[in-house]
């Protein structure tokens, strides 16, 4: 069920539990409205909970991209070796 259909069938119940005022004799329809409003309502609670339950994101594991041989820059036939060095100043919060 629907959240429209949900929806109807709440407003359907409350006309019959509220707006309408006959005597069937057999049939109570203020009962009928209340269990038409349950069910509209019940059905809108399901249908919320399953959308909710299917907006869930589920992350697809990451695949690693294996290289045979590390690619070395060359610059005028020769090899450029990059380095990395930190300098520490005296009084920057780290311990030296």
């Amino acid at each position: 069920m629907g959240i429209g259909a949900s929806i109807f069938l709440i407003a359907l119940g409350a006309i019959f539990a509220f707006a309408i005022d006959a005597n069937l004799g057999w049939l109570n329809l203020n009962v009928v409205g209340w269990v038409l409003m349950l069910a509209g309502v019940a059905g809108l609670l399901t249908t919320l909970y399953f959308w909710n339950s299917r907006r869930r994101v589920v992350a697809a594991p990451v695949r690693e991209r294996v290289v045979a041989e590390p690619v070395v820059p060359v610059q005028d036939d020769r090899v450029v070796r990059e380095e990395y060095r930190e300098v520490r100043r005296p009084g920057s919060g780290y311990p030296a």
